[in-house]
């Protein structure tokens, strides 16, 4: 177990986790700020990016379960993007098309950047988000983060805009007083 929320627990993903993986990543409707659903071989080769993630960097998408049933509904953790010039954290999300718009992926997000506040001491997170994922894009705000540029990624053949959002530390420390 890495983090908990009132509603859910983040853990890392297995090999276990594949079948459950693939009801997000090869949804076409879950997917569509990619352009399309996963293969099978996309979809092992997604889930072994995160288990190579938690062995170099410590962190990576996490399974997210629903504490009540066990029940994985998405992934959300932190991993390491390029923006510009440098490295940075970001936070990401992808759930189930059957869990959204349920307050999951803001409650995931929030406990994500909190950990890499806290725990990580990171000074910014971020969030890279294509820039005609709107639902995306009210997460990152309810996850007090506000926009800071774009960038272009080229994905499946195609050049994506995306908008960067960023929450800071100094920011964030200032919220906590007094909680």
């Amino acid at each position: 177990m890495i983090l908990e929320t009132q509603r859910l627990a983040l853990r890392e993903m297995t090999q276990d986790d594949y079948a459950d993986l693939c009801k997000t990543l090869q949804d076409k409707e879950a997917m569509y700020a990619y352009e399309h659903a996963f293969s099978d071989e996309e979809v092992q080769g997604w889930l072994d990016n995160q288990l190579r993630r938690y062995r170099e960097d410590g962190f990576g998408l996490w399974a997210v379960v629903l504490k009540d049933t066990g029940e994985m509904i998405g992934q959300c953790g932190l991993t390491m993007q390029d923006f510009g010039d440098r490295r940075v954290v970001e936070v990401g999300y992808l759930f189930q098309k059957a869990y959204w718009h349920q307050g999951y992926a803001t409650e995931a997000a929030v406990a994500c950047k909190e950990y890499a506040f806290r725990e990580l001491k990171v000074e910014e997170v971020f969030s890279i988000i294509r820039d005609n994922n709107f639902a995306s894009q009210k997460v990152a705000r309810r996850n007090g983060m506000v926009p800071c540029g774009g960038m272009v990624k080229h994905y499946y053949n195609m050049d994506m805009p995306h908008i960067a959002f960023v929450a800071k530390r100094m920011d964030w420390l200032r919220g906590q007083e007094g909680k």
